[in-house]
């Protein structure tokens, strides 16, 4: 018996562990198991937060796993920067922590949770969105219409990583 996509909806505040768990999930699909989980209480903390505030900038949407805790998930933000030439109200989205569990995925879990999330930035007046893919996930987002940019990503740390 093939099962059919879950079915997505918003992430509450007592959803904040399981979010931060899937990002765990998430992260160590890059680069195997992360040693480091000390940065999760805090993460957690923020975003139940975040998620309580039920504001314009931030959503999650999840699908249930049977049974209790969640099988998949999907992250947003809406950011506010400058407009410029063909950005006239600098009004982007920016997709994060997109993840199923292993055991979970090929049964359209995170596709539901993107097409949640999508429509959020749809409702919000957002009609351009960004995010980084693995290899693994591109084709979904292909899929959905994002296509590659040729912006190279690059960062500054103004403060010292936790030690260890």
């Amino acid at each position: 018996m093939t099962e059919t996509r879950g079915t997505a909806r918003r992430a509450m505040p007592e959803d904040a562990e399981e979010l931060i768990r899937l990002r765990q999930v998430m992260l160590d699909s890059y680069g195997g198991k992360a040693a480091d989980t000390g940065w999760q209480p805090a993460a957690a903390a923020t975003l139940r937060t975040r998620l309580a505030e039920r504001g314009e900038e931030l959503a999650a949407f999840v699908v249930d796993r049977p049974g209790g805790g969640l099988a998949a998930c999907a992250v947003g933000t809406v950011d506010y920067r400058l407009g410029g030439p063909g950005d006239p109200d600098g009004v982007s989205g920016y997709v994060f922590s997109v993840a199923t569990d292993p055991d979970r995925r090929r049964r359209g879990h995170s596709r539901a949770c993107m097409d949640g999330l999508l429509g959020w930035f749809r409702e919000r007046g957002v009609d351009k969105i960004n995010l980084r893919a693995s290899p693994q996930a591109e084709p979904l987002y292909v899929s959905l219409g994002f296509v590659r940019t040729p912006d190279p990503a690059m960062r500054l740390a103004l403060r010292d990583p936790a030690p260890a």
